[in-house]
């Protein structure tokens, strides 16, 4: 197998088969993303894909389950390209119950409905799309290049088709200024199409992004630990999601709460109240990853 700069997979992923099918991010503009920087965005050629999963198929057999394609956005290839290359693995790996790629708003989009379908038919199962909050304003102010409603869209498109959608909720990325606004609203996003996933990722500002410049002059406030729970908090408190799945799978979070929407919501506030008795001390300084 063949691959080009850094690659990234959801922590969810980490069992999975990685073939890259892309290099890069074609947005890559969010103020407070480090990945692919680096990386001009292309297309890998589906022979040089269809190669690697040969590759991969005669270093580890057929006894492969879930696959994942990298880079950011690989959803936005041309269908019959990604049909073809989903088509080609099942037949290599006839064990093979899942094939995920990463997908924003914008450009799953960009596909008919008739097209997700065709990718669902091909082995499609998951798309892993980085909401990051419901909040138009913060949603600008971060370059996501996106709106709530093509959000709503977009996860209303992939569900229809019969894909599965893991929305990921990024604590703090409105600031101390709205992160009420950011909360709510995107409760109120989610709700509209009760995706599959609802994961929960706590930004901390990563050196050479605009947002950590932002952060260093003060223009941008970083929460605290107890204001990001607090936020977590109030995300949860109004979820209306039907099964949808809460998860924290992620080391630079400050809790690890996970339930299903509606079933365990009161329990995840109960131990959300719980955690916010415990002093500053206990948790990780707001700037600082634990990775």
């Amino acid at each position: 197998m063949r691959y080009e700069g850094t690659i990234y997979r959801p922590p969810s992923e980490a069992g999975s088969l990685l073939i890259q099918a892309t290099v890069g991010c074609p947005h890559n503009k969010c103020t407070f993303c480090k990945m692919y920087k680096d990386e001009k965005f292309k297309i890998r050629p589906v022979q040089d894909i269809k190669e690697d999963l040969l590759a991969a198929r005669n270093y580890y057999g057929e006894f492969i389950e879930s696959l994942f394609f990298p880079d950011g956005n690989t959803i936005l290839m041309r269908t019959n390209q990604l049909v073809e290359i989903f088509e080609y693995a099942s037949e290599l790996f006839p064990h093979l119950s899942r094939i995920t790629v990463y997908g924003s708003s914008r450009f799953v989009n960009k596909k008919s409905l008739d097209d997700l379908k065709r990718l669902y038919h091909a082995g499609l199962r998951r798309v892993h799309t980085g909401m990051e909050s419901g909040d138009d304003i913060t949603l600008t102010r971060v370059c996501k290049g996106t709106t709530s409603q093509e959000i709503i869209s977009a996860g209303k498109k992939l569900k229809e088709a019969g894909i599965e959608v893991s929305e990921y909720f990024l604590t703090g990325v409105g600031g101390l200024e709205r992160t009420r606004e950011h909360a709510i609203n995107s409760a109120k996003t989610l709700n509209q199409f009760s995706p599959n996933f609802i994961r929960i990722r706590t930004l901390v500002p990563y050196p050479g992004t605009p947002l950590y410049e932002e952060w260093e002059t003060g223009f941008f406030q970083l929460l605290t630990a107890h204001q990001a729970l607090q936020e977590v908090r109030l995300l949860i408190e109004n979820l209306e999601c039907e099964n949808s799945m809460l998860l924290s799978d992620h080391m630079a979070n400050f809790a690890n709460v996970n339930g299903l929407i509606p079933r365990d919501k009161e329990l995840m506030l109960k131990q959300l109240d719980e955690l916010l008795t415990y002093p500053a001390s206990y948790f990780r300084p707001p700037h600082i990853s634990r990775l």
